[in-house]
């Protein structure tokens, strides 16, 4: 198979302008670790110390925060990935080498104890058509094809897939250096348009099972198109992935398209971000970039909420969306000015295990729960076994999954890079 090296067409960079990642940064390890944890913590809260959980959901979501931290992370260091390799077949690669063999271990971990009768599913996945919600989950686009998660935290990946598939087509097709102006689109959409867009169209018009079906084959044939080493193919391919996406998030998302657009603007943000640090735009204009965005992310919150509850209700949403946002910013803020400085050891540890960490809690939940029986009492206690009992499966997760197949990734694109 020939080798895959798709640069755009236009503003290609060569030499030492080809911008540069480090092979760990500290400092962002910090930030997915306490993204993570605060995912963690707010699903365990729930079961372990339900009181106090409904205390503090009145004012802040220690989940949403999180999965906004996360965003802005995958918005910094993705599309460099893909920039510093210069290679879409390489950038695919390490992709679903990080994703994927964590993914379906802890599906099917999940898997077995649910078809033996052991725990009950979740009450969206009963009755949901085997063939179909595999094939939706084998995409990572099930929340964006009206398709129940098997597992509660699985709806982020559909988001980070469809960014995947954007990166690519703005590389393939050298858009990839307006990252300010595209997250102050989104960021603009997310109020003009938020409370406008459909959900679910697609599937609630055509049918769930048949639109799965034909988002899988269009996607697989994107997917080998632009990594077939011809360049012609490969560039359609991933333009025609990249739309994909993008149709998908407008038309057929889950939430209500204020959020979705948010979401993307604050990852492309992350992204204008790692730009103006490179000196490929002024820090000028990645930070009024930054202030749009949050602020339009903010709004449309504060305009859509209605649309979702009522009352007070739906004036505690819109507290936690913007508490949400700015302790994401503050934290990125925060986190970036560590970046010169020598994390501790322990901290990037917790970043390095985020991803065992965040798939595996709510299969731990599912067996305090089945154990324990329902929540219904403080137990503080519990919940601190509970963390130090998810820190230590993480930490074999990430050894005996995780580990292993980076690896085996980084092995693979060394063989890509020697075919050069």
């Amino acid at each position: 198979m020939s080798q895959v090296t798709m640069r755009p067409p236009s503003d290609a960079p060569s030499g030492p302008s080809v911008p540069r990642e480090p092979a760990r940064l500290g400092w962002l390890d910090l930030l997915r670790g306490i993204a993570a944890l605060m995912v963690a913590l707010q699903h365990a809260m729930y079961y372990y110390t339900p009181a106090v959980w409904t205390q503090m959901s009145r004012w802040i979501d220690p989940g949403k925060y999180g999965v906004l931290l996360f965003f802005l992370i995958s918005g910094y260091i993705v599309p460099a990935s893909l920039e510093r390799r210069g290679s879409v077949r390489g950038f695919w690669i390490g992709r679903l080498m990080r994703i994927y063999p964590l993914l379906l271990t802890v599906c099917a971990l999940l898997l077995v104890p649910l078809h033996l009768g052991w725990w009950e599913p979740r009450a969206e996945v009963e009755g949901m058509d085997p063939l179909v919600g595999t094939v939706a989950h084998l995409t990572m686009l099930q929340d964006l094809v009206a398709v129940p998660n098997l597992l509660n935290v699985l709806w982020t990946l559909s988001y980070e897939m469809v960014f995947y598939l954007l990166v690519a087509a703005l590389f393939a097709t050298g858009a990839h250096r307006r990252s300010a102006e595209i997250s102050m689109g989104f960021a603009v959409a997310a109020v003009l348009l938020g409370g406008l867009l459909p959900r679910a169209l697609l599937s609630e018009t055509l049918g769930t099972g048949p639109v799965v079906l034909a988002v899988a084959a269009v996607l697989v044939a994107a997917l080998a198109a632009s990594v077939s080493g011809r360049p012609g193919p490969a560039r359609w391919g991933a333009v025609a992935g990249g739309a994909l996406g993008l149709v998908l998030l407008l038309v057929n998302g889950r939430p209500g398209a204020w959020e979705t657009l948010s979401i993307f603007a604050v990852m492309f943000l992350g992204t204008a971000v790692y730009r103006a640090e490179q000196g490929q735009i002024s820090r000028r204009k990645a930070a009024g970039a930054a202030v749009l965005v949050f602020g339009c992310a903010a709004a449309a919150g504060l305009l859509n909420a209605d649309q979702w509850l009522s009352g007070a209700q739906a004036t505690e949403l819109r507290v936690v969306w913007t508490g949400s946002l700015v302790l994401a910013a503050l934290s990125f803020w925060a986190g970036r000015r560590l970046r010169h400085r020598r994390i501790p050891r322990a901290l990037t540890w917790l970043g390095t295990v985020s991803f065992s960490l965040y798939l595996v809690h709510p299969v731990l939940l599912m067996a305090a729960e089945a154990l324990l029986g329902d929540a219904g009492s403080q137990r503080w206690g519990g919940l601190a076994v509970f963390t130090l009992v998810l820190l230590a499966v993480s930490w074999v997760s990430y050894r005996c999954v995780e580990e292993p197949f980076q690896r085996l990734g980084r092995r693979l694109l060394r063989r890509e890079a020697a075919k050069g």
